[in-house]
């Protein structure tokens, strides 16, 4: 047996069933591995930033680590942006990348580069196997890292004389640790602040917005008066009927700020203190109240839900049903709006589907209209690199078996980093409706620029502009392989929305905003 044999099926046998891959010729054996190995779901994307954003969308949905195959050191750098945003939304994911050959190394080829150290910067845990025998174990320990808790990169560097040699063992699973202990003085500092009946903010992020969680946080608010919220980047919410209305903290930092000021306590589940996006002239990198105090009940790698459990113990806080947010809404009509397009979703979308949301700045007010939409997932942009969406969706609905409709809000500019998505979603005929939301512009620039204090002239509006010549995006997907329409009114775009949903493959609406 060769080391990529012992490769795959270690792999197989660690439960990951499923690889994302752009090969190239250091990675052969291993293709042929897989052809020869029955078990594998291999997924081909056009570009490393698809294949390793497919891993973070299916992690999010499957809670269970994918493979990427990555070709060396450049091919893995083309991924790097979608696994910057794996690692801030506690993806697990298991990064094949291959390597020159020991031996050959040292002679400087072109394709040399420091892929050790490129993997570093996105990774908790990096491997180079040096001999077939053993890549074997160091597939295990690979797959024992991304599946610890929360979910973690892990990068396996794989020179090719290491798995086209012989002597390749298969090694057996890894048990996977449990999450960090509960601190019990965390739980019961937590309730003595809750008690006191000061303005308390309950942060919630990572589990803390799944499962049973908000049902515990609700709960608590109740039984103390606490204030709960999710973190800007919480990366997937649990949303819809059933669920809690929970508004996220804003992204703007005056709106942040204003709306943190309140609050003299942040009791925080596993989220992260608020902090600005970006640095603004003369504005705070933080945006809660110099005088509030931070307590953590639970950090990232911690059980938020058993968290969340003892301190409802702690305060005795009784039974308490999350409201029912009201009737479902009707659809939209008119000119298209952030509010009227959230509308529609919440109107049209079927039961458990799966949201992928890279709107940027078009939809930071979309939840106040789909709180009444059914039970659904929401995932979110967690790192700020663009370009996640439509791959994140893609993976997700490979993640879902093609059983949940995934539905991308998707803003233009950032589609064309990873559009090579459609290819894929066509190919495998996966059940994702696109809403790209063309407006031409990179509109979240723009703010931007006018937040550092300066206003736009023709030269910056030339690089913060899509025209000239403008993009057609029913003929790009068309081109993907893709079903695609335009759409101008709210009409319009139910009208397709309610199509797509009826469609076994990839749909995409260009709604012109």
């Amino acid at each position: 047996m060769n080391g990529a044999k012992s490769l795959v099926l270690t792999l197989l046998d660690s439960g990951v069933d499923t690889c994302f891959a752009n090969p190239g010729t250091s990675e052969m054996h291993f293709v042929a591995a897989l052809d020869q190995t029955p078990g594998m779901h291999c997924v081909l994307g056009l570009q490393e930033n698809v294949v390793t954003g497919m891993a973070d969308g299916y992690y999010r949905i499957a809670r269970k680590p994918a493979c990427t195959l990555l070709h060396c050191g450049p091919g893995l750098a083309n991924g790097l942006a979608n696994l910057h945003n794996a690692r801030r939304a506690h993806s697990g994911i298991v990064n094949l990348v291959g390597d020159q050959a020991t031996y050959h190394r040292p002679f400087d080829a072109p394709l040399t580069a420091d892929t050790d150290g490129l993997a570093r910067t996105v990774s908790a845990w990096v491997r180079t196997s040096t001999h077939a025998c053993d890549v074997g174990r160091d597939a295990a320990a690979a797959v024992q890292a991304a599946s610890s808790y929360p979910g973690r990169v892990a990068t396996l560097i794989l020179p090719s004389d290491t798995c086209w040699n012989e002597g390749g063992t298969v090694a057996q699973p890894l048990p996977v640790p449990a999450p960090a202990p509960m601190d019990p003085a965390a739980v019961e500092n937590a309730a003595r602040v809750l008690r006191s009946g000061k303005n308390v903010l309950i942060l919630l992020s990572g589990h803390g917005v799944l499962g049973n969680s908000q049902a515990l946080a609700w709960r608590i608010g109740r039984a103390t008066g606490a204030a709960i919220e999710a973190d800007f980047m919480a990366s997937h919410l649990a949303r819809g009927r059933g669920h809690m209305q929970l508004q996220r903290v804003p992204y703007n930092t005056d709106q942040a700020i204003k709306a943190l000021s309140r609050f003299e306590h942040i009791i925080l589940v596993n989220a992260k203190a608020p902090v600005g996006f970006f640095a603004y002239p003369g504005k705070p990198s933080t945006q809660y109240p110099p005088t509030a105090q931070l307590h953590v009940l639970s950090r990232p790698d911690q059980d938020a839900q058993l968290a969340l459990g003892a301190l409802v113990d702690a305060l005795g806080a009784p039974e308490s049903a999350i409201p029912d947010p009201g009737p479902r809404p009707i659809a939209a009509k008119g000119a298209p709006t952030p509010e009227g397009l959230a509308q529609t979703l919440a109107a049209l979308m079927p039961e458990h589907s799966i949201v992928s949301d890279e709107s940027i700045s078009y939809g930071r007010g979309f939840y106040p209209q789909t709180h009444a939409a059914p039970d659904h997932d929401w995932l979110h942009l967690a790192g700020g690199a663009i370009g996640g969406g439509l791959p994140v969706a893609t993976g997700a609905a490979i993640a879902a078996g093609g059983k949940r409709r995934v539905i991308s809000l998707q803003a233009d500019g950032s589609a064309m980093y990873s559009v090579q998505s459609l290819w894929t979603q066509a190919r495998e005929k996966l059940p994702c409706t696109t809403i790209i939301l063309n407006n031409g512009k990179y509109n979240i620039l723009i703010g931007e620029y006018a937040n550092v204090g300066a206003k736009p002239g023709a030269t910056a509006m030339k690089m913060l502009d899509l025209g000239d010549p403008d993009l057609n995006w029913v003929k790009i997907a068309n081109g993907m392989g893709v079903e695609a329409a335009r759409a101008s009114t709210m009409e319009e775009l139910a009208t397709l929305m309610a199509h797509s949903f009826r469609q076994d493959g990839p749909f995409l609406i260009e709604l012109m905003v």
